[in-house]
């Protein structure tokens, strides 16, 4: 099928790139199992296709607060150098648990009121309802002055919260002060959300994750098929592993660079 909608159909179609049913493919379904597992998440970490931007709403409730206001663990440290000393350090367990399809993220919304945007008693409300009741009122520029030196207020007297997080450990981390915050408060988080190829199945027929995952079957067969290397089958054939191995590396370098050039998105430069 030249456009796989399965897993099966992935596979299916990657070996007969290679030469199936014509050749034989020296590899085991386990491998392959595994392979394809390899390709996704190259694919899910990597390409700009793999992933979904998405807002995600959490609702912490009173146990969950009572939690974090006293998820303080003591741990201690024994120095061997001179006369033994124990330091305490205390390490904050103030997390929430993030699904594990959530590879990144990019930031918290602001969760706390501010006078100058939230609420009808706001600075920008009042502005809108008093000056601007029709637009005829007042010029569009000098609304739009006023609003942007409203957000630079704004965005000096509520700041952003600091946040921590680690795809490995599925864990966010909000620096903040937690008797500020009450149960049923929410926060939103600004994340990239992995695509499960079991629900939306036109991954696998993402034509860069195709190509992959043909040369990472390339380059298994030629790694099982070089200790073979010099043997000759009825008829005078020789297998030659080493070079479908060493062709495998090579597809995957070219396609590795064309994921950095082409599909990766950009890396954040820092400035100053």
């Amino acid at each position: 099928m030249a456009k796989p909608a399965s897993r099966q159909q992935l596979v299916d179609y990657c070996l007969r790139r290679l030469g199936a049913p014509v050749l034989e493919i020296n590899v085991d379904d386990d491998q392959i199992d595994d392979l394809v597992d390899d390709a996704l998440q190259y694919f899910q970490e990597r390409h700009f296709d793999g992933v979904e931007k998405m807002y995600l709403k959490h609702k912490f409730t009173s146990d969950q607060l009572s939690t974090m206001k006293t998820g303080v663990t003591n741990t201690t440290a024994t120095s061997t150098v001179g006369v033994s000393t124990t330091f305490t350090w205390e390490e904050s367990n103030n997390f929430i648990q993030v699904p594990d399809s959530v590879v990144g993220i990019e930031r918290v919304l602001k969760f706390n009121s501010s006078s100058i945007s939230s609420g009808m008693f706001s600075v920008k409300y009042q502005l809108f309802l008093n000056d601007v009741y029709w637009f005829s009122s007042t010029e569009l520029l000098t609304y739009s002055m006023v609003k942007s030196k409203l957000e630079d207020l704004d965005f000096l007297t509520t700041t952003t919260k600091n946040i921590r997080y680690n795809k490995r450990q599925n864990r966010l981390y909000l620096d903040v002060d937690w008797s500020t915050l009450s149960s049923d408060d929410y926060i939103v988080i600004e994340c990239y959300r992995i695509l499960d190829p079991n629900d939306f199945t036109k991954v696998y027929n993402d034509s860069f994750l195709k190509e992959y995952l043909t040369s990472l079957i390339k380059k298994q067969w030629g790694q099982n098929l070089i200790k073979f290397q010099g043997v000759k089958l009825p008829g005078g054939v020789e297998l030659n592993g080493r070079q479908i191995y060493d062709d495998g590396v090579a597809e995957l370098e070219n396609i590795k660079q064309k994921m950095s050039s082409y599909y990766e998105l950009p890396p954040l430069d820092m400035i100053g």
